[in-house]
This record gives C-alpha cells, sequence and structure tokens, in this order.
C-alpha cells in the first residue's frame, strides 16, 4: 500500500498575504492540524512567527523565506496567497500602478519559490499556488488581476515539470468567488474557511500522486450579470 500524505504531514509552512481573508484562514487551518506556521504580510499579526514583508520587494521576500529556513532548519509547505487586487480598464490603466500588482501577483511568487526550493527539496514538500476564477473568466478592468492569475498557471506547470524528479510537487488552486471581506456574509460566495479546507486536502493526498490544478467554486449559483467581477459568481 502506498504511503499517505497524512503519513508525514508538513512540520513547517509558509503563507503569503496571513493577515486577513483567505491567507489568515489558510494559516489558522494549518496551525489546528499542528503544523508550524510562518507568515509573510505586509502587515502582519503580532507573533513571532508572523513576518513583516511587503512582497512588492523581492529581495525582502528572499530575506525572509531564509530568515524562516535558518530558524526551523527546514520547510514542508509554501502557500503563495497574496495578492494585490488593482482593478482598471486597459484605456485607464496606470502603468506604474500595473507593475507594482504584477510584482505582487506573480514575480514575488517566483521569489518565494525559487528562496524556498532547496528546503523543499530537502523535505519532498509541496507548493500551493493560490489562482483564481479571473484567470480563465476574465471582465471589464481586471486585466491587470486577470493576466497575473492566467499566467500562475504556466508557473504551476512548468514547476510540476521541473521539480517532481525533485520530489517537489505544485498545485494550483483555482477558486471562484470568495467572502473575503469580513462583513461580507453573501450565501453566493464560499467562506475563507471553506477555501482553506480545500488548501489543507491538496496537501493531504497520497506521495505519489500530486494535484495540478484544483477549481472549487460556491455550492449556490448567481444568476448572470452583465458586467465587472461580479459575473464570477455565475459560473
Amino acid at each position: 500500500m502506498s504511503e499517505t500524505r497524512a503519513d508525514r504531514l508538513p512540520r513547517v509552512a509558509l503563507v503569503t498575504g496571513a493577515n486577513r481573508g483567505t491567507g489568515k484562514a489558510i494559516a489558522e487551518r494549518l496551525t489546528r492540524a499542528g503544523v508550524r506556521v510562518w507568515t509573510l504580510s505586509r502587515r502582519p499579526d503580532p507573533g513571532p512567527r508572523s513576518l513583516s514583508c511587503d512582497l512588492a520587494d523581492v529581495d525582502a521576500v528572499r530575506d525572509r523565506v531564509a530568515e524562516v529556513v535558518e530558524a526551523e532548519g527546514d520547510l514542508d509547505l509554501v502557500v503563495a496567497n497574496a495578492v494585490d487586487r488593482y482593478f482598471a480598464t486597459v484605456a485607464e490603466l496606470d502603468l506604474a500602478r500595473w507593475s507594482q500588482a504584477l510584482t505582487v501577483n506573480l514575480t514575488s511568487v517566483l521569489a518565494l519559490v525559487q528562496a524556498a526550493l532547496p528546503a523543499l527539496r530537502r523535505t519532498n514538500g509541496s507548493i500551493v499556488l493560490m489562482g483564481s476564477h479571473a484567470g480563465t473568466r476574465y471582465f471589464e478592468g481586471g486585466v491587470s488581476y486577470s493576466a497575473a492569475k492566467a499566467a500562475m498557471k504556466a508557473v504551476c506547470e512548468s514547476l510540476l515539470l521541473e521539480e517532481r524528479q525533485n520530489g517537489v510537487r505544485t498545485t494550483l488552486i483555482s477558486p471562484g468567488a470568495i467572502a473575503n471581506e469580513d462583513d461580507d456574509r453573501s450565501k453566493l460566495k464560499m467562506t475563507v474557511e471553506s477555501v482553506a479546507e480545500v488548501v489543507w486536502q491538496a496537501a493531504c493526498v497520497p506521495s505519489d500522486t500530486v494535484i495540478g490544478e484544483l477549481e472549487c467554486r460556491p455550492s449556490a449559483l448567481a444568476a448572470p450579470t452583465v458586467s465587472g467581477i461580479d459575473r464570477l459568481q455565475a459560473v
């Protein structure tokens, strides 16, 4: 019988963008499972393993990963969750703001993975990249966000091809509408806790298996809307 992921659950994890919303729920779910969780956030919660990091500064990302690995010795799981949601039409796009969003949403993920890979190779660890329905379902004003999330698929597939031989597995999780704001009680969106559970399950597959992409969406279905990001609730 093959070894299950449950036989060797992650001991140490690093989650980005964990001071609120989905990232915070992911960190809390991992902690409940007994994982030692480190977080990188621009405005971190108090705590010895909550590190301040501007994800737009890729050198800072590398430094923080090195700090975690030095403190723990190893790293078993990395969850790239941090996001910069910049919405503007192509005609009105501020190119400096576009560049910043792409740095946070894409370039910082590559810096994070590059810095973490040596430790993940030692532990046969896993990488979870948080994508979005926006990566395949585009909407007015969403070019910056959608472009980064679409590119995340390429990052995941490249890592799958390159790093499986080194024992590292990568999963892209592509969720639909999430109630990310504290006051959002919409029944047409998934709770952050539900998405965090999906992340946890992706880390618990048998060791001879990798989930390349895991798509999830709210069980309730909204009536189609005519425009904007709300269209993502209608699939």
